[in-house]
């Protein structure tokens, strides 16, 4: 029986610069020389053929920085202009994954991939991304604004989704919430039940939750757009399910994937930008 999505995984040391921001329900992943805790996500609705060996759009033409999937870090990348670029292979390790990201900067990157759902568990085996850590635990009530921009290509193979993986009151601890935004789903389901459906900024939203993730999934699946991360956040204040107090932790944006159907694929991000005030 194919599970459904618990979040990104890892949390562990990032390299130069960063953390992941990785970690669902069922445990962190710690990185580089880090035990492993809990299951991580898993996810999938079992995944069709979809249009065989094809590949999402490639926008980064001239990489400059390549990062091969790395055993023995699993949150192996590179830091450009604040942000860090992340392979997140952080359950790549128990299954057969190849995985190789192509990056010409935080904002414009692609990742090759080749994995498979043999197995049935439907596990999410990395979420290669760009994320923003907050030093200092800011208050959110401290931001008169926190927006984000995307825009992003996938295969329409297999098991993916393209998601904001945010964390709340601490990253992937003992008392932090992850919220993640999914805004272009393929075959994938979130953990937890849905509570209600909202709408930001003209946008509609399914919410699911389950104990400390939540999970707003796109109605309609998007490639680009701006999105008021603080509608969100100040959504769930007034829902009563974190406290008015609560701090940022880390904001990442990329792509949760569960299988490729055994073939090579290609995922692009070719817009990223993050306001805060």
């Amino acid at each position: 029986m194919v599970g459904p999505d618990g979040g990104a995984g890892g949390a562990g040391a990032a390299g130069a610069g960063g953390t992941s921001a990785g970690g669902g329900v069922g445990g962190a992943s710690s990185g580089a020389g880090g035990a492993t805790t809990g299951t991580g996500g898993v996810g999938g609705a079992g995944g069709s053929s979809g249009a065989g060996g094809q590949s999402g759009s490639q926008g980064c033409t001239n990489p400059s920085h390549v990062l091969p999937l790395n055993p023995s870090n699993p949150q192996d990348g590179i830091t450009l202009s604040g942000f860090y670029v992340d392979t997140d292979t952080w359950n790549a390790a128990s299954y057969p994954v190849s995985q190789t990201m192509y990056v010409c900067d935080y904002n414009n990157w692609y990742v090759l991939a080749k994995m498979d759902n043999s197995t049935g568990d439907g596990a999410v085996k990395t979420y290669p991304n760009v994320h923003k850590d907050f030093s200092g635990a800011p208050a959110i009530g401290s931001f008169s604004a926190i927006s984000s921009t995307f825009a992003h290509a996938g295969p329409h193979v297999g098991i993916y989704e393209f998601a904001y993986d945010i964390w709340l009151n601490g990253v992937a601890s003992t008392g932090s919430t992850e919220v993640m935004i999914w805004t272009d789903n393929f075959n994938q389901v979130p953990s937890g039940s849905v509570q209600e459906t909202v709408t930001f900024d003209s946008q509609s939203y399914q919410v699911y939750r389950s104990g400390s993730y939540i999970a707003f999934v796109e109605t309609n699946n998007v490639t680009s757009g701006t999105v008021n991360l603080l509608a969100f956040f100040n959504h769930i204040i007034a829902k009563g399910w974190i406290l008015p107090n609560s701090t940022l932790g880390a904001i990442d944006y990329g792509v949760e994937l569960v299988s490729t159907n055994g073939m090579d694929a290609t995922f692009t991000v070719s817009d990223f930008s993050l306001t805060t005030n």
